[in-house]
């Protein structure tokens, strides 16, 4: 909960098209309580922007790299990435969207814990009707990094064995049954029994606790001695070598996070030495940068959720004065599944 701050009415202003709403701000990068809760006055959108009233702000563990400085910010700053909401207003030239439209949102530029917000329109997707603002907000910036991992950086196959670290957490449970849609065998990794069972009822086919048991062991044991031909690692420093040690000749070592630590320098003769491993570091800003793929991949992730074959977990809802609260409970791993706010 911020502290020491009054909770505000939000007034419009008809005439000028201005409103006053309530938004979490960053003037320093670090521990949770950094983030302060503020009124200010929004402005009407640009040429090339929407303004957006939020009904539904998604929670990603991105949020928590741009708060803690792992990922320099410009100060002073918004923080959040994601958002589905309604078009409050156009800019002139903006030509895809109308007023009352239903949109979403899963990418830069940060600023997503906010009451409305002024967007470009290039980067916001329409919301199909039987998408609710709530699984849009829990999915839709999860989904798009497991979409363009399974289905772009590397294109699983039927029946191959996969391997993908924190297969309980927000993304893992995703990629669990986006990856057994596609009829692959998928390994998942977490610790404790909760998060372990959490992902078996998402897809994983086998679960590896790593509080219990080897982890290098138990790959080598289910791919009998082969190892696997890719790894998804959102961990970072602490999984490096364990990551390596998992893949099978030719295997592709895809880092997507860090959340328990900075990578070590990746040496390339390592690489050739392990049967000529390949090494990754993609983001979603990478593979959502066209608009087109940006639309591609909002849609596919649509008609996942849609089409039942991943169902959305919404563990946690907060308010948006619990931002500090959200981002405490995450890092102290007390969340499962998806955490949303709500303005």
């Amino acid at each position: 909960m911020f502290e020491n701050v009054k909770t505000h009415i939000i007034v419009k202003y008809k005439k000028e098209k201005m409103v006053q709403i309530r938004v979490v701000t960053l003037v320093e990068q670090g521990a949770p309580s950094v983030m302060t809760l503020n009124t200010v006055t929004i402005t009407p959108p640009k040429d090339d922007e929407v303004q957006i009233k939020q009904n539904v702000i998604g929670f990603n563990y991105m949020d928590i790299y741009q708060r803690s400085g792992l990922y320099p910010l410009e100060l002073p700053s918004g923080i959040g990435l994601e958002a589905a909401g309604i078009v409050q207003d156009i800019g002139k030239n903006v030509t895809e969207f109308r007023v009352g439209d239903r949109v979403a949102y899963a990418t830069a530029p940060q600023g997503a814990y906010a009451e409305y917000r002024n967007f470009p329109a290039a980067r916001v997707v329409h919301l199909p009707d039987e998408m609710s603002d709530e699984k849009c907000a829990a999915t839709l910036f999860k989904g798009m990094t497991v979409e363009y991992l399974l289905n772009r950086c590397y294109d699983i196959k039927s029946d191959e064995k996969v391997l993908f670290l924190g297969s309980g957490g927000g993304v893992g449970t995703l990629a669990g049954q986006w990856g057994n849609s596609k009829g692959a065998y998928m390994i998942g990794v977490d610790g404790g029994e909760e998060k372990c069972q959490l992902a078996r009822d998402s897809g994983y086919a086998e679960v590896i606790d790593f509080t219990k048991e080897d982890v290098v062991e138990r790959v080598r044991e289910i791919t009998e001695g082969r190892g696997v031909p890719v790894v998804y690692d959102p961990i970072g420093g602490p999984t490096y070598q364990q990551t390596l040690d998992c893949l099978g000749p030719r295997g592709y070592f895809v880092s997507f996070g860090t959340t328990g630590g900075p990578m070590p320098a990746v040496d390339p003769p390592i690489l050739q030495k392990r049967d000529s491993l390949y090494f990754t570091r993609p983001t979603v800003a990478t593979y959502t940068a066209k608009r087109e793929d940006l639309v591609l991949s909002a849609n596919s992730v649509f008609e996942m959720v849609s089409s039942n074959k991943i169902k959305v977990e919404i563990g946690q809802r907060y308010s948006l004065d619990e931002a500090v609260k959200v981002h405490e409970e995450t890092e102290a791993g007390k969340t499962k599944g998806s955490s949303i706010l709500v303005p």
